[in-house]
C-alpha cells in the first residue's frame, strides 16, 4: 500500500472502519516491529489529531525496584510532544493498564490517582494493553487535550487495531 492515508470525516465508528483496512495495508508484509508501531501511531495521530499517540514496550528494568519488579514500560514509537521514558508497573494510567491487563479510559486525568503528567496539556487518556500469549508486551497510550474524549467506540476499535499488530 502507498504510504499515505485517505482521511475521512463522519462518525467515529465510520472513521475507524475506514482507517483499519489502511493500517492493515501499512503492516502487511512488514516484519519490523518499530516500523509497524511507528506507522500505527502516525496513522492514528493524523486521522484523529490527538495530542499524543504512542507505544510503551515491556522491557527488562535497568534496575530492580524495591518491590522486586524486573520489568518496566519503556517509551517506543510515538507521535506528539516529548514523553516520559520509563514507567513502572502500576504507576499512572499506563502502568495500571499493564498491571490489570485491561483497557483504561480516563475522562479527566487530574482525577486519576497517581496520574503521571508527561504533558500538562493532556486532559483525557485511553490506554490499551497489547496482550500476546497471555502476557502484556506493550501498551498503546493515547492522550487528548479535551476532557472525556475517549469512549467505548475508541476502546473497541483500538483493541481491534492492536490485535493485528505482529509482535
Amino acid at each position: 500500500m502507498a504510504e499515505d492515508l485517505q482521511l475521512i470525516s463522519g462518525s467515529k465508528a465510520e472513521i475507524y472502519q475506514s482507517l483499519i483496512p489502511q493500517i492493515r495495508g501499512l503492516l502487511d508484509g512488514e516484519p519490523d516491529l518499530i516500523a509497524n508501531l511507528s506507522n500505527v501511531a502516525a496513522a492514528l495521530k493524523e486521522q484523529f489529531g490527538w495530542l499524543w499517540v504512542g507505544f510503551y514496550l515491556v522491557k527488562p528494568s535497568t534496575a530492580i525496584t524495591p518491590e522486586g519488579d524486573k520489568e518496566e514500560l519503556v517509551l517506543g514509537p510515538f507521535q506528539g510532544p516529548v514523553a516520559c521514558t520509563r514507567i513502572k508497573k502500576g504507576r499512572g494510567v499506563c502502568g495500571a493498564a499493564w498491571q490489570n491487563a485491561s483497557t483504561i479510559i480516563v475522562d479527566d486525568v487530574e482525577k486519576f490517582p497517581g496520574h503521571i503528567a508527561c504533558s500538562s496539556l493532556s486532559r483525557s487518556e485511553i490506554v490499551v494493553p497489547v496482550i500476546r500469549n497471555k502476557e502484556v508486551v506493550a501498551v498503546l497510550d493515547v492522550d487528548s487535550e479535551e476532557l472525556s474524549r475517549f469512549d467505548e467506540t475508541d476502546k473497541l476499535y483500538l483493541e481491534e487495531i492492536i490485535s493485528f499488530i505482529p509482535f
